[in-house]
């Protein structure tokens, strides 16, 4: 029943690649809008940092930047990964004023905190430091 809840409100394989995998992924993909706000909203009343990763199937940077993001993801167990399609999900993307891929926007109690755009993992991690704690 929950695989058919999640598939019915569109939580998913992290990534494109990862359907056939046979390990779970830390990152959580959305391909419903509904789903996003769903979860955003289920950490809203927590102190947990969510890293929301802005990317789009064509986008060499956002490509080069995945395995990263995954063991980060790995690393920090305590951090929510989120990733969304900027082309599936263009109303949540615009939402979150996203301009280039990849946008990772931090998030803290429901609210912003900071925002790195670009492939700039060193920097992302630095700011996941500063912020999960």
């Amino acid at each position: 029943m929950g695989g058919l809840l999640s598939s019915f409100l569109g939580a998913g394989p992290a990534y494109a690649g990862d359907e056939g995998s046979s390990d779970t992924s830390h990152v959580q993909a959305f391909h419903s809008s509904a789903r996003w706000q769903l979860h955003l909203n289920s950490l809203k009343e927590t102190p947990k940092l969510m890293v929301v990763d802005f990317a789009a199937s064509w986008c060499g940077p956002c490509k080069f930047i995945e395995p990263h993001i995954h063991a980060m993801a790995e690393k920090y167990t305590d951090v929510s990964f989120a990733k969304i399609d900027v082309d599936e999900l263009s109303d949540v993307a615009q939402e979150f004023k996203v301009q280039a891929m990849p946008t990772f926007v931090l998030v803290k109690g429901g609210k912003e905190v900071d925002r790195v755009i670009g492939a700039k993992k060193e920097e992302l991690e630095k700011k996941i430091i500063h912020y999960r704690s």
